[in-house]
């Protein structure tokens, strides 16, 4: 390939009746610079002699005499020329017209030029390569250490917990000591779910009483009834930035819409109501969708919350009624101060002109308990009241199981899959992934693992589990027409990729 280029920049140049002599280049690597002559930079004439032998043609004005002056290469440039492949330089040029034919144009040192920035260029690849290399390497090497660590890490905490388990306090406590000192709060996500698991730990082994022991708790419906300030705050900042709750609101919403559809009165009750939140999100959304509606409108929309936080809720109902008033929608809220297992039917009001839906988000786990009873009371009440759907949304783990070692290292499992995505989603030393961490997923996680009997409310069982407990209570699956609108919601949240069909499977 080199020579129809250097062919052609010396066609570009010398006159019709020319001929070019000699060229004889056999250089691989000239094929990449496959560039017009006119870009070719033009070497002016220097003080200083080329490193390429200068030749040139004279002839003066009387005759047509030529004087031929052969090239030579330097030695310095020997290596070049052998590795190369230059089998032989320009020996001749033979030339009719004068000099002036070809005004300043050096071609060598456009072949020199070149020839630097081939070797430049190379230079540079190279060095790119070792730093990239070595980068690699550090990488590896960093993540085999954090893998070590991990492992490590592992299985400190079975050991501890299982010293737990057996009542070992002394061995417990050497355990606890060192994974204080590796768990580490902004470490890396194992670390951070680790120093969660080593809290919890230690509160279990603080609590750890004598075999039929029972300590006293306080009735709560979950562990927001009686948060503190900083845990509200971690909890909006996972509404916020976490999708899993929004999309629950947002599914939930689009099922409560199907069965509001061709009806005027409507009822909604909301088991344990806002979760924490200081604003009812999910039923402003709800409102707006029933304020843009068409067809039949809306005459009366009642809410009904149930829960132990009443002036929290009588807050909410207030702005609710407020929003809703300014977009149209009769709004009537009440609330029921009484926790899920106490809850009877009398308590809620129905009528009977209206459509009642019943909507539970991450609510009905705290009702599981040992056995089983609580729960299928809750049931059929919901049951008797004979609601057109009941909404459920729930985490899909498995954290209620019989024995201590089992439900840790499902948590275990499952929090570590909840921290990696926060390791993606957020910086490594950003204080909003820290109070998320440390605030909110940590009281979940210290609940599963340190609490028994009534105290333990964070009871996540497994999808088939609800469904076969549904089914038992004379409920019935119903499939969500609006899988389209879930999608595209998913879609534009960048929270879903590739096949969507086995998401909602």
């Amino acid at each position: 390939m080199a020579q129809p280029l250097l062919y052609s920049v010396f066609k570009g140049e010398l006159g019709d009746d020319e001929q070019v002599i000699g060229l004889g280049l056999h250089v691989s690597s000239m094929g990449t610079f496959s560039h017009p002559h006119h870009h070719l930079p033009i070497q002016e004439t220097r003080a200083y002699s080329s490193p390429w032998a200068s030749f040139s043609d004279e002839s003066n004005g009387n005759s047509n005499k030529r004087v031929k002056r052969v090239t030579s290469i330097p030695g310095i440039f020997e290596d070049y020329r052998n590795s190369s492949g230059i089998s032989e330089c320009y020996r001749s040029l033979s030339r009719s017209n004068s000099v002036t034919s070809l005004p300043k144009l050096h071609f060598r040192d456009h072949i020199w030029t070149y020839f630097q920035r081939y070797l430049a260029s190379e230079e540079a690849a190279a060095q790119e390569m070792m730093n990239n290399s070595e980068v690699i390497r550090a990488e590896e090497q960093e993540q085999d250490e954090n893998t070590a660590d991990g492992m490590r890490l592992v299985q400190l905490l079975i050991a501890c917990a299982e010293a737990v388990a057996c009542r070992d306090k002394s061995h417990a406590s050497t355990l606890l000591s060192e994974l204080r000192s590796n768990a580490l709060v902004f470490g890396s996500s194992f670390q951070r779910v680790a120093s969660c698991f080593v809290q919890g730990l230690a509160d279990r082994l603080a609590m750890v009483q004598p075999v039929g022991a029972v300590g006293s708790v306080e009735p709560m419906m979950n562990i927001m009834d009686f948060a503190s300030e900083k845990m509200e705050e971690a909890f909006r900042l996972v509404y916020e930035i976490c999708p899993h709750i929004k999309f629950g609101h947002f599914v939930a919403n689009a099922t409560i819409l199907e069965a509001f559809e061709g009806h005027s009165f409507v009822h909604v009750v909301d088991l344990g109501m806002s979760l924490g939140l200081p604003h009812g999100h999910q039923w402003m959304g709800l409102i707006q969708t029933l304020a843009n509606r068409s067809g039949q409108p809306i005459r009366r929309l009642r809410i009904t919350g149930v829960g132990l936080c009443v002036e929290k809720l009588r807050v909410i109902g207030e702005e609710l009624e407020l929003y809703a008033n300014n977009v149209g929608i009769n709004l009537e809220f009440s609330v029921v101060e009484k926790n899920l297992e106490n809850l009877q039917t009398d308590d809620i009001k129905v009528y009977e002109e209206e459509v009642l839906v019943v909507n539970s988000i991450l609510q009905l786990h705290c009702v599981v308990k040992e056995s089983r009873g609580a729960l299928n009371s809750v049931l059929q009440m919901i049951h008797k009241l004979s609601p057109k759907v009941l909404v459920m949304v729930e985490q899909d783990s498995s954290h209620n199981g019989p024995f201590f070692l089992g439900r840790f290292m499902e948590a275990l499992h499952y929090y570590s899959a909840i921290f990696d995505s926060l390791d993606a989603m957020l910086p490594k030393y950003d204080t909003k992934r820290a109070k998320i961490e440390q605030f909110y997923f940590s009281e979940e996680i210290k609940n599963i693992v340190s609490c028994e009997g009534p105290a333990r409310v964070e009871r996540h069982e497994r999808v088939d589990q609800w469904r076969r407990r549904m089914s038992r209570a004379g409920f019935q699956g119903a499939p969500m027409k609006m899988v389209a609108q879930a999608k595209q919601w998913l879609w534009n949240n960048k929270l879903l990729a590739g096949n969507a069909e086995s998401f909602f499977s």
